[in-house]
């Protein structure tokens, strides 16, 4: 397993990371889910990632107590706050209440004195962000934060935080989490260049598109029933027929590298060096090990030009 800082910060995380959206909490059972995270920290995966919402708190719980078996300093742990975690006007968004209370929260369901990153889960249009920053750095002086992280905000909302922070003397932001796989390229035109200029690293969801590049998808129309395109109707929109035929495309070129196509999509991401790591789910430890292999894969400029011809 390869590592790499983590924006402008000295922290070091694993190329692949684990995360725990719909799975760990969810309809993985908790023994394959445990099983995950172990097999993940024997590859040398340092890195995991929860968040209060998923499964009302039971992805933490698993989460955190899978870990305990291991020494705190041996990994970075991360977590967010912003989607409604009950019925009352405040139990959501990114005031100064609901932060500190769900960040307590979450260090109760972790069993952990602190975590390594919180991200604001995404950008709260009705709380100034001076008061969401204000609050995350009281958390980092208590020790019960130790970097700021945003997950899905657009480059204006990045830069506004980026100055606020400065003007006040506050924690900037060191970690972006956005959606980026070679479906979803969004940030590239404004968003990485802003990161790249101001210490701010991406660790980025969905690398794989919900398992559209590993080529378990062959149809539109005849979907597993077992997977996650089966359950969700957005990931299940997301598989067309000529993002099916792409892929075929693709699982070519990674034939005749020697890899699959997973990996090959795990790596064209890692390619470019903004990226600190690409987060996956697992709900099996195979699918960690298989992910875990595209760490330190550098593909040719002429594989990325052929990648980039079948893209077009």
């Amino acid at each position: 397993m390869k590592y790499r800082r983590l924006g402008g910060s000295g922290l070091k995380v694993s190329e692949i990371s684990l995360g725990s959206w719909l799975t760990y909490g969810g309809y993985v059972e908790r023994e394959h889910a445990v099983n995950a995270i172990k097999t993940a920290y024997d590859l040398g995966i340092n890195f995991f990632d929860t968040a209060n919402v998923y499964e009302k708190g039971a992805a933490e719980e698993l989460v955190g107590k899978a870990l305990k078996a291991y020494p705190r300093e041996s990994y970075v742990l991360a977590t967010k706050a912003f989607w409604p975690m009950g019925e009352g006007p405040n139990d959501r968004g990114l005031s100064r209440k609901h932060v500190i209370e769900q960040v307590n929260a979450s260090l109760m369901r972790l069993g952990h004195e602190y975590v390594d990153i919180f991200y604001c889960h995404r950008h709260d249009p009705e709380t100034p962000i001076h008061e969401t920053l204000r609050a995350i750095d009281d958390l980092i002086r208590q020790g019960k934060v130790l970097y700021v992280g945003v997950s899905e905000w657009q480059a204006s909302q990045i830069a506004e935080a980026l100055g606020v922070a400065d003007r006040y003397l506050l924690d900037r932001i060191v970690v972006n989490q956005p959606k980026y796989n070679m479906f979803d390229r969004y940030i590239e035109k404004e968003i990485m260049p802003l990161s790249e200029r101001s210490g701010i690293g991406q660790v980025v969801f969905s690398p794989l598109a919900q398992g559209l590049l590993t080529g378990k998808y062959t149809s539109a129309f005849d979907i597993p029933t077992d997977s996650r395109a089966a359950k969700i109707e957005w990931v299940r929109k997301g598989i067309t027929a000529e993002r099916i035929n792409q892929v075929k495309q693709l699982e070519v070129i990674a034939g005749d590298f020697g890899i699959s196509v997973g990996n090959l999509a795990l790596a064209w991401i890692l390619r470019n060096s903004n990226v600190a790591s690409a987060l996956v789910g697992a709900s099996r430890p195979e699918q960690v090990t298989e992910n875990a292999n595209a760490s330190g894969i550098e593909l040719r400029e002429d594989i990325i030009t052929q990648i980039e011809d079948i893209l077009k």
